[in-house]
């Protein structure tokens, strides 16, 4: 029997201070996104930023609806608004951050299953990585390379 290590790389910055200034300026409006979203269920707000190839940053944040699960997630909505009005831009960053309404979240979120997939599809696509950058309301900030540091053995095309 043949055994494999799986590993993830990512590197946290302690502050927002430490990032790039592109980067906080990233986070900064994936954190304006978050203040909108629409969450009167699961009072857990979501935004997200990306940034294209040209420089134009994209938003979204996350949709909820009472029909369980016909919501949207915040990153969805990012990388669909950009591969529906910008489907020759490539995504080159992507910050996501949360806030609960209930308590501080102090901890970085990753993109849930969904998300991870989708973005998965657009790094493919564009055959280039999507750096990620993620964190609650407070603390750290984890960052990795590419989506498929956060969905290793990824289902894709290739295998249909």
């Amino acid at each position: 029997m043949k055994k494999q290590k799986i590993e993830i790389n990512l590197e946290v910055f302690e502050t927002l201070s430490e990032l790039p200034e592109h980067i906080q300026e990233l986070m900064n409006k994936a954190q304006q996104a978050r203040e909108n979203a629409y969450a009167p269920y699961s009072h857990f707000r979501v935004g997200a930023a990306l940034r294209l190839s040209s420089g134009l940053i994209v938003t979204g944040n996350n949709q909820e609806n009472a029909a369980f699960p016909s919501g949207l997630c915040a990153e969805r909505v990012a990388v669909f608004n950009a591969g529906a009005n910008f489907p020759n831009e490539t995504i080159t960053d992507l910050a996501i951050t949360v806030r609960a309404e209930s308590h501080e979240v102090a901890e970085a979120i990753a993109p849930c299953g969904a998300c991870r997939q989708s973005l998965a599809e657009y790094e493919q696509k564009q055959k280039s990585p999507i750096a990620i950058y993620f964190k609650g309301e407070t603390g750290a900030i984890i960052k990795v390379a590419s989506v498929m540091d956060l969905l290793p053995l990824g289902f894709d095309a290739k295998y249909l």
